[in-house]
């Protein structure tokens, strides 16, 4: 079996997603109480990531619903694909408005632009507070050093990033770790055979957005399962 292939219930892998969840309880987040969060939500699509885009249109709605009563959350989905085509949507509040957006969206061969992605974050996050980038890709094909110059800035700014690495692709998983670790967000494998997992982390990621480390801790113990055993894990600490 391809190490693309391997289940996220290996000893390895489960270690890596407990490591995230401990790593998104200690995110600073600076958002005002009650405040509707924001949460950036970029996508690789690339032609090789085809095969799980449609999971990744369905597992979206999940961060709206995990966040009904922490007050809410705005989600702005980003995407590159084919010949230097980066596209940023509206800040949605409802998950059918961007289920409709992404059911637009195809796939197509092209290189990463993941510095793209980056700088649009740091835009963004110049005009008003975003609580967290969450950037779903397999592979990397770009300068190493300037996509960690953008998260080290991304980090002065107050953005974590939330890196979901699909596949264990091994040029790729140093730069996109640096990501993670220099913007202060946690980095994170997935497998395509695994969308309920996929589904669960990226929920704890809106919920962390919307309501912080507490409503994270409340999301493991109603979730229950494997989310839950992992969030056992986080150390109790006061927002």
């Amino acid at each position: 079996m391809s190490e693309r292939r391997k289940d996220l219930d290996t000893p390895a892998t489960a270690g890596a997603v407990s490591d995230f969840l401990r790593q998104v309880a200690a995110t600073p987040r600076a958002a005002p109480g009650g405040a509707r969060g924001r949460l950036i939500f970029a996508l690789d699509a690339t032609a090789s990531r085809e095969p799980t885009w449609d999971q990744a249109t369905h597992i979206q709605s999940n961060m709206f619903l995990e966040t009904r009563d922490l007050g809410g959350l705005e989600i702005q989905l980003c995407f590159y694909r084919g010949f230097q085509e980066f596209e940023s949507s509206d800040w949605y509040r409802d998950s059918d408005a961007l289920l409709k957006r992404m059911n637009r969206v195809f796939c197509a061969a092209g290189l990463t632009q993941i510095a793209r992605v980056l700088e649009h974050a740091i835009d963004e996050a110049t005009k008003g507070k975003v609580n967290a980038l969450v950037f779903v890709g397999d592979c990397m094909e770009e300068n190493r050093e300037r996509l960690a110059d953008l998260a080290g800035q991304l980090g002065l700014l107050g953005v974590p990033v939330f890196v979901f690495q699909e596949g264990r692709d091994p040029t790729a998983e140093p730069c996109l770790r640096d990501i993670a670790r220099l913007s202060g967000g946690a980095w994170c494998p997935f497998d395509a055979n695994s969308p309920h997992l996929l589904r669960g982390l990226l929920s704890a990621v809106a919920v962390y957005a919307a309501g912080g480390r507490k409503a994270l801790e409340r999301y493991g113990k109603t979730r229950g399962g494997a989310i839950l055993k992992l969030t056992h894990q986080i150390a109790r600490k006061g927002d």
